[in-house]
């Protein structure tokens, strides 16, 4: 009797069995993390395939935060957030998206990295940038993302106001003229960070921009060394992009417990060294002081400082606050 055809059947049925039970993940992230969930995904695949015995296939989605965020409100089925801000993911658990009590299902409040804002200069600093009062000097051009659509605009934006208040002893008109004029000397805004990146160092639009420290690295690394110089100024924010479980979809694909998974994974030993590679700040001690020498030492306002997200949104961001005030194309 040949046996050919039924071990050629058995195999078949096998790899069909196997595509079938292939979990599939969606995170929707923010533009920055791209590089760095590339890199955590191959990560996260390994170990889930030693630890559960399952294959699971990651995809990426990546833009503005905020429009991220409407794209999963809309319906994008994503598992997994992974997004600039708090705000944005307490959109969606307004909805039913994601649980109310988001912030408390990891540590860090669910960030398992932070970061801050920095500015990116061209090679020489020929603009003599140095902190951000010179950014509203004349003839500077400053490339930074609409903070509408954008969470590290709003880090951005947030982080110049808490320079400024600081500097002006909690003046609100003297901050608010102050960003004003830093928003004049804006020639586009871009939807996303990774877009004001892209005008920046490959349309070669401007004199500083305003970025993620993170995405300053990535820059500096992407392109020749001595293309840019970092400039670190005199007060920043600490950036704190959140992670959550959309658990809304992953209970209708019955992806819960691997999505799941994958968060938490984020906070092991190995994701939080890959963190620091990737010039996130990692929130794990080993990490933290591996790393430590990267990262210079600023001043660091909070979100804290302007009331919670809830409150720093409906004050700048929402229609009718500061932003649409100041911000005149």
């Amino acid at each position: 009797m040949n046996s050919q055809p039924i071990t050629f059947f058995v195999v078949f049925c096998l790899l069909v069995s196997s595509a079938y039970s292939q979990i599939k993940l969606l995170n929707v992230s923010y533009d920055p993390t791209r590089e760095f969930y590339q890199e955590y995904n191959k990560l996260f695949v390994a170990h889930y395939q030693n630890t559960k015995g399952k294959v699971v296939k990651i995809d990426q989605s990546h833009g503005g935060s905020g429009k991220q965020a409407r794209s999963v409100l809309d319906g994008l089925a994503a598992d997994i957030v992974t997004l600039a801000l708090g705000y944005d993911i307490d959109i969606l658990a307004k909805k039913g998206l994601v649980a109310k009590d988001w912030e408390k299902s990891h540590p860090h409040n669910s960030s398992p990295y932070t970061s801050t804002i920095v500015f990116l200069v061209r090679k020489g600093n020929p603009k003599g940038i140095k902190d951000w009062d010179d950014l509203v000097k004349p003839g500077v051009q400053v490339i930074t993302p609409n903070p509408k659509t954008s969470g590290g605009a709003r880090w951005n934006y947030l982080a110049a106001w808490a320079y400024k208040k600081n500097q002006s002893h909690g003046d609100d008109t003297k901050v608010k003229d102050f960003v004003k004029s830093l928003y004049k000397n804006v020639p586009v805004l871009d939807t996303g960070a990774r877009g004001s990146t892209t005008t920046f160092a490959q349309r070669k639009i401007g004199d500083v921009l305003i970025t993620w420290e993170n995405e300053a690295y990535l820059s500096k690394k992407e392109f020749s060394a001595d293309q840019f110089q970092i400039i670190t100024p005199s007060v920043s924010i600490l950036a704190e992009p959140p992670v959550a479980l959309v658990e809304k979809n992953t209970n209708k694909k019955g992806t819960t417990e691997a999505a799941r998974e994958y968060l938490r994974y984020l906070y092991s030993d190995e994701a939080q060294d890959l963190i620091g590679k990737y010039y996130y700040r990692p929130q794990a001690e080993a990490a933290i002081a591996k790393y430590s020498n990267q990262f210079p030492k600023v001043a660091l306002a909070t979100i804290m400082d302007f009331g919670g997200w809830k409150k720093a949104q409906k004050d700048h961001f929402d229609d009718g606050g500061s932003f649409d005030s100041i911000y005149n194309p």
